[in-house]
């Protein structure tokens, strides 16, 4: 099934399950707790606070859904397969897309795709080229860094939008070495992310598929890197989600939450991982006024930097919700000194 049709058969399943009530469950919650009309108007109450909270999430800027575009199938590697064999072939396999992809009349997503390319030196360890696209990019030498960043990306990344997450991995990438020579950046675009504009963005499923493909990829990649390197999981708006979801083992030292509409989780004790959890919002930030609820799966629930979650606060500046990685920025000088292992200047008022 294509992105875009599997993304509205989710709209409109969520539509009908938060009308109906079926979603958050009736009486759930002390709505409709037996007074006259209470099923009506727990019925309302609960249209009502999904509604708020998909106003809230809703923003303008939207990535129009993309036709699907011909691609070949993902290349399959043998595991241990090194980084360079994966690069080499994950080259030809985007040569072949953009091939498709002209034939096919789609000179749009050829172009996207030969702007991934990077003339011959784009390091992909994974890419699938077919629907909305995934791909996992290196920036750095992995084989010798000891410090690495993932990257995971929120609602609304595909291929076609995939420069955007590409140009916050590269600033990152610049900003880490002038402080640290080997460092790596990994840009982790491996699940099919909801859409900013659709219901599936308030709920986990997403997240939950996305978090059993991230933990694995994890473990290799600790494989792939220098002995005994530090990871850094750094999480994104609906990125935070599949984080917070996400086994991490002892080689990922922070998990670093911006952006973030919550976790699902109460507290940051409560994710699965015994790595150091942080969080931060730029201040011009619009995911800040998202109503911090869950009712019945729909929504995350606690504010990560919300101090009764327990993440340790850094400061991410003035910014808003697409300005973390902008180069220059107090979040971008934040995120490397978490990522190297130092310590970020903290909140006014934070400990």
């Amino acid at each position: 099934m294509a992105t875009g049709t599997a993304r509205t058969a989710d709209t409109a399943r969520a539509a009908d399950a938060v009308s109906t009530g079926e979603e958050a469950g009736a009486g759930e919650a002390g709505f409709g707790s037996g007074r006259p009309g209470g099923a009506r108007g727990g019925r309302l109450r609960r249209t009502l606070l999904a509604s708020l909270v998909a106003a809230a999430v809703i923003v303008p800027v939207s990535a129009a859904a993309s036709a699907e575009a011909p691609a070949p199938a993902p290349v399959v590697f043998a595991e241990g397969a090194p980084p360079q064999s994966r690069y080499a072939a994950n080259r030809d396999n985007i040569a072949e897309a953009v091939r498709m992809a002209q034939d096919a009349d789609r000179s749009g997503r050829a172009g996207r795709l030969r702007a991934m390319a990077a003339a011959g030196t784009a390091q992909f360890l994974a890419f699938d080229g077919r629907g909305g696209g995934r791909a996992v990019e290196v920036f750095g030498e992995l084989e010798t860094a000891d410090r690495i960043a993932v990257l995971v990306p929120g609602s609304d990344t595909t291929l076609d939008t995939y420069e955007r997450f590409r140009s916050g991995a590269v600033a990152l990438q610049q900003r880490l070495r002038a402080g640290h020579a080997r460092t790596a950046v990994v840009a982790w675009f491996g699940y099919d992310t909801p859409g900013t504009v659709s219901t599936t963005v308030l709920t986990a499923g997403r997240a939950d598929e996305a978090a059993a493909e991230l933990g694995p990829f994890l473990d290799r990649l600790r494989g792939m890197a220098a002995p005994g390197a530090r990871l850094s999981l750094l999480c994104h708006s609906y990125g935070s989600v599949v984080c917070a979801r996400t086994v991490t083992g002892a080689a990922v030292g922070d998990v670093v939450l911006f952006g973030s509409p919550g976790t699902g989780a109460g507290s940051a004790r409560e994710l699965p991982t015994a790595a150091r959890v942080w969080a931060g919002r730029g201040g011009a930030d619009w995911i800040a006024d998202v109503p911090h609820v869950r009712l019945g799966g729909i929504g995350f629930g606690t504010d990560p930097v919300d101090p009764a979650f327990g993440a340790r606060a850094f400061a991410a500046g003035s910014g808003g919700h697409s300005d973390y990685l902008k180069p220059g920025t107090r979040s971008l000088d934040a995120l490397a000194a978490i990522v190297l292992g130092g310590a970020p200047a903290r909140e006014a008022g934070r400990a």
